[in-house]
């Protein structure tokens, strides 16, 4: 290896190692760098479902002071892309969740500790018992939403002026929520394959495709999945990849 060549990569190096430290130096309290979602995809529905009880804990959710989702600028404007799009189709988006505080996280982990209290299970999680919440990952204690460039969402339907059919609910427990549930969400074709399924519950052709559409579009204009939740996206380039931010969710104005 040359001189010069050595001489860039330890500049590089050096850099990488400075912007770390940053990150992890960040106030967490600091929220500067966020938007009200809405102030940017003004067309987005909201439906907090962390500042309501309709939820898997059953109450509201520590740290959501407000029925607002917010999200990092660099995030909030690829969402914008997103909506742009779908909306040429026919759709707006429904935001159920976005940043997340650590103290909701915190709150989410103390109530799967809590294996007596299962008030919601008919609602998320009939088929699981509670105990394997945190084994199997569904409650974590880090969560990709306190970087605050991930975000959970529907499609709505401006024709029908209805939900869009998912062939299952926001927050569910279960193999039912994963992309690949029915069908191989790289090629977007439906297979019917339930075999994941405890209960031998399926979703319909459509329901699949209702999925895809959702999917293409966030990956489309920056987003990326996971392969638990057909509804969660983080923006692939989120600019806090390291920082799990504190301060709860209100109207930053």
């Amino acid at each position: 290896m040359n001189k010069k060549l050595l001489c860039t990569l330890l500049l590089v190096a050096a850099f990488l190692s400075v912007w770390a430290q940053k990150q992890n130096r960040m106030n967490t309290q600091d929220n500067s760098q966020f938007v009200e979602i809405t102030d940017v995809v003004p067309d987005a529905i909201l439906e907090i479902r962390y500042f309501s009880t309709y939820n898997f804990v059953g109450t509201r959710v520590d740290g959501y002071q407000a029925p607002v989702a917010l999200m990092t600028r660099q995030a909030a404007q690829a969402l914008k892309a997103v909506s742009d799009e779908l909306i040429a189709k026919g759709y707006r988006l429904k935001i159920f969740d976005a940043y997340r505080p650590q103290m909701a996280v915190d709150h989410f982990v103390r109530w799967a500790s809590d294996f007596a209290d299962t008030a919601m299970k008919p609602y998320f999680y009939p088929n699981l018992d509670k105990k394997l919440l945190f084994p199997q990952q569904y409650i974590a204690k880090k969560s990709g939403h306190t970087r605050g460039s991930t975000i959970d969402l529907t499609l709505f339907d401006m024709r029908s002026g209805k939900e869009v059919d998912m062939g299952g609910t926001f927050d569910w427990f279960g193999p039912e929520s994963h992309p690949d549930f029915c069908g191989n969400p790289d090629t977007g074709r439906y297979t019917g394959d339930n075999s994941k399924s405890p209960t031998g519950r399926s979703i319909t052709p459509e329901q699949f495709a209702n999925r895809m559409i959702l999917r293409k579009a966030m990956m489309a204009h920056g987003f990326k999945p996971i392969s638990s939740e057909w509804w969660h996206f983080t923006l692939r380039d989120e600019p806090f990849p390291n920082t799990y931010f504190t301060f709860p969710v209100k109207q930053l104005r």
